[in-house]
């Protein structure tokens, strides 16, 4: 929507200065001044739409780099918009859709919230995410797993959780602050999560530990 406000805007701006550039004087021969105040809101209108629709791309791509990053392969993310979001009654907070073959396709959608929180995280300091912010990231790394074939929920997530870190430094974070990131979802979030979403081998030398240096369990070297 905002694509073609601004889209429109740019347009009448243009329209207005072709149709003084070829009307430049009234019926009485006196000249015309520019409609340097049509024109300026037209501008400000245009620019005004656009600008929240390059932050949003921008912010796209840099998730989508982040995922093909972590999950080996080149995926996008999008993420909701307000129309879409305005739409959409269903409960997940972002998800990959499965082909015909019941292949993850190597796309993703981010809820809108999801992305809002995820964007205030990363231009903060990373050094206190909120709950909610901890799990916006969690559900990028957990959709990233999908998007590299994983389909089962529970090996998905425990996928995730132990690249949390990873995705987290791939985001901005340095690797103490992206670490703690990954603990806080492994200590207060996962075992909250529904019995779909946890499993027991999910652990430390668990059949799912994948023995990843940076996995939420692993205690960080002394420095």
């Amino acid at each position: 929507m905002l694509v073609w406000v601004g889209i429109i805007a740019f347009i009448l701006a243009a329209g207005l200065s072709l149709r003084w550039t070829q009307k430049r004087y009234d019926a009485l021969g006196r000249a015309l001044g520019f409609p340097m105040i049509s024109v300026g809101l037209c501008l400000v209108v245009g620019l005004g739409s656009e600008v929240p629709v390059g932050l949003h791309a921008r912010t796209e791509h840099r998730l989508g780099v982040a995922a093909s990053a972590i999950g080996g392969s080149k995926d996008t993310v999008h993420c909701q918009t307000l129309g879409q979001a305005a739409i959409d009654m269903g409960p997940e907070l972002g998800y990959v859709k499965f082909g015909a073959n019941g292949v993850p396709e190597h796309h993703a959608l981010i809820k809108i919230q999801q992305c809002h929180l995820i964007s205030k995280w990363m231009s903060s300091d990373h050094r206190h995410p909120s709950r909610d912010e901890v799990i916006a990231v969690h559900v990028l790394t957990h959709e990233t797993m999908h998007m590299s074939g994983t389909t089962d929920e529970a090996v998905t997530d425990c996928r995730a959780m132990q690249r949390d870190a990873a995705m987290a430094r791939k985001l901005g974070a340095d690797p103490a602050d992206a670490l703690a990131l990954a603990v806080r979802y492994w200590h207060e979030v996962y075992p909250d999560m529904p019995d779909a979403y946890r499993t027991a081998a999910c652990a430390p030398g668990g059949s799912l530990d994948e023995h990843r240096p940076d996995a939420p369990w692993v205690e960080p070297a002394a420095s």
